[in-house]
C-alpha cells in the first residue's frame, strides 16, 4: 500500500507510523515545507514554503491567518496534482489539518481516503484562551479564533475520519465531526523511556547528577513560557530552596516563545522572571534544549517532575517522564486530568498556586519511599494506554479500513533492501 504523510515540519506526530509502515514494506511519501528528521525510503517531496500572513492591514487583521493556510493549501494541492501525473497516487492521504495543508486534497484525490490529524480546535471558551484569569479575550479576539478554524472546517467536511491524541482534544471540535474523529495517541516507546537506577547527567559545569547525588526536580518545555506554566514553576522553585537548599531544579527548554505572548519589552521569559526573582543560581540550572537522550535521563533521575500547562495540547513530555517511572506533580488542567489521577499515578495542583506546587514538591523530596507506589502506576497508565505498539496497531486498523486493503504487515530484512 502507498500512504501519502502531508506535514508541514516534516514526520512530526507521524515519524513512528511512518517507520512501521516501511519497515512492513509499504510505500510511504512525505509531501511537506521542511525536513526534521530523514527516515531512508521514504520518498520526500517538498514544496515551496509561504511566507506568514501578508495582507493588507485591515485584511490582516481577521483573514491573514485564513489566507496563510489557503496558500499552504493550494501548495499541497499542486504538489499532489505532480505526483499525480506521474503515476504516484496513494492509496490513502494521511495528515495534519491544522495548517490548511488537507484543504484541497479531495479535489486532487476525489476517491482516496484521507485521515486527518486533529491535535488542537481553537475555542474562545474552555481552553487555552482565557485561562489566565488577568487574560479575558475581547471581541476581536473571539472573531479571529472563529476565522482561525476555517481550514479545519473546510478540511473536516470533506475527509473521511480524523484522529486526536485525547479525548479532551477530541471534544474541542464540533459535536457533528466529533463521530468522525477516533482517540488514539501517537505512542510512547516504552522500552526506551523506562526507569534506570543506574542513570546519570553531567552538566556543562562537570557535576554529576543521580544516584547519591543530590536530589533534582525536572521540569521540560519546548520553551520556558507561560502557556506551560514556567513562571509557576520558577516562583514555587524559589519557595522550596528556603527549605532545601539541597534540591537542584534543571529547567529544560529554549528561549523563545512557542505559545502566547513574549514577556513585556522582548527578550525571553526566563531573564524577564529571574530579574525580580530571589533564586540562589547554585540550585538552578538552564541547559537550554537538550538531545533526547539526555532528557531521558532526567527523567530518570527526577526526585519529581513538573508538569504544568494551560488547557491545550498535551506534550509527549509528560508521557515520556511517567514512562521513566518519573512522580509527575501536574497542574489540573486539561487534558493532564484525563492522564494524571491525583494521588495514585502522580500528585495534580492548581496551575496558578505556587504554594501548593511547592508544598507538592517538599513532599516528595521529604519522603520519596511513600510515592515509589505513584511512580509504578505512572508507568503501568502509559504501558496500558500509551504504549507504542498498542498506539501504532490502532493506527495501522485505521488505515487499512479506511483504505479499503490490508497493509503489508510482515517485518522487512536486510535482504529484501530496505534498511532502517
Amino acid at each position: 500500500m502507498h500512504v501519502a504523510f502531508v506535514h508541514r515540519r516534516g514526520f512530526g506526530q507521524f515519524a513512528a507510523l511512518a517507520t512501521q509502515l516501511l519497515r512492513a514494506g509499504n510505500e510511504v511519501s512525505l509531501i511537506t515545507e521542511t525536513i526534521d528528521q530523514k527516515i531512508p525510503s521514504v520518498r520526500v517531496v517538498r514544496h515551496r514554503a509561504e511566507a506568514g500572513p501578508r495582507a493588507s492591514p485591515q485584511m490582516a487583521r481577521y483573514m491573514g491567518i485564513p489566507d496563510h493556510h489557503t496558500r499552504i493549501g493550494h501548495r499541497v494541492a499542486e504538489t499532489f496534482d505532480a505526483m499525480v501525473r506521474q503515476g504516484l497516487v496513494p492509496d490513502i492521504v494521511v495528515g495534519h489539518i491544522g495548517w490548511g495543508s488537507m484543504m484541497f486534497l479531495k479535489d486532487v484525490l476525489p476517491q482516496v481516503p484521507a485521515l486527518g490529524y486533529c491535535e488542537f480546535f481553537y475555542r474562545s471558551e474552555g481552553a487555552d484562551i482565557g485561562f489566565a484569569p488577568d487574560d479575558p479575550p475581547d471581541l476581536e479576539t473571539r472573531k479571529r479564533l472563529r476565522l482561525r478554524n476555517i481550514a479545519q472546517l473546510v478540511t473536516l467536511e470533506a475527509i473521511e475520519a480524523g484522529i486526536s491524541p485525547t479525548h479532551w482534544q477530541k471534544g474541542l471540535y464540533p459535536a457533528d465531526v466529533r463521530e468522525r474523529i477516533t482517540v488514539c495517541h501517537e505512542g510512547i516507546d516504552t522500552m526506551r523511556f523506562r526507569p534506570d537506577p543506574s542513570a546519570s547527567v553531567r552538566l556543562p559545569d562537570g557535576r554529576v547528577l543521580g544516584a547519591g547525588g543530590p536530589p533534582v526536580v525536572t521540569f521540560a518545555a519546548r520553551d520556558l513560557e507561560p502557556y506551560r506554566g514556567f513562571p509557576q514553576a520558577l516562583e514555587a522553585a524559589a519557595k522550596v530552596v528556603r527549605t532545601r537548599p539541597d534540591v537542584l531544579f534543571v529547567f529544560v527548554g529554549g528561549d523563545g516563545t512557542s505559545y502566547g505572548m513574549p514577556p513585556p519589552g522582548g527578550g525571553s521569559w526566563k531573564d524577564h522572571l529571574l530579574a525580580s526573582l530571589d533564586m540562589p543560581q547554585e540550585n538552578i540550572v538552564f541547559p537550554g534544549v537538550v538531545p533526547h537522550p539526555v532528557l531521558r535521563q532526567l527523567f530518570q533521575i527526577s526526585a519529581a517532575h513538573l508538569y504544568l500547562t494551560y488547557p491545550f495540547v498535551l506534550s509527549w513530555s509528560v508521557l515520556e517522564a511517567m514512562a521513566c517511572g518519573a512522580l509527575v506533580i501536574g497542574s489540573d488542567t486539561a487534558p493532564v486530568k484525563e492522564v494524571i489521577r491525583d494521588g495514585q499515578n502522580g500528585l495534580l495542583v492548581p496551575f496558578f498556586d505556587t504554594d501548593a506546587l511547592a508544598e507538592a514538591i517538599l513532599g516528595a523530596l521529604k519522603d520519596p519511599e511513600s510515592h515509589l507506589g505513584m511512580r509504578a502506576a505512572a508507568r503501568r497508565t502509559v504501558e496500558r494506554r500509551f504504549r507504542l505498539d498498542r498506539c501504532l496497531g490502532l493506527q495501522q486498523d485505521m488505515i487499512e479500513n479506511l483504505a479499503g486493503k490490508s497493509l503489508h504487515r510482515h517485518a522487512k530484512t536486510e535482504n529484501d533492501g530496505v534498511l532502517l
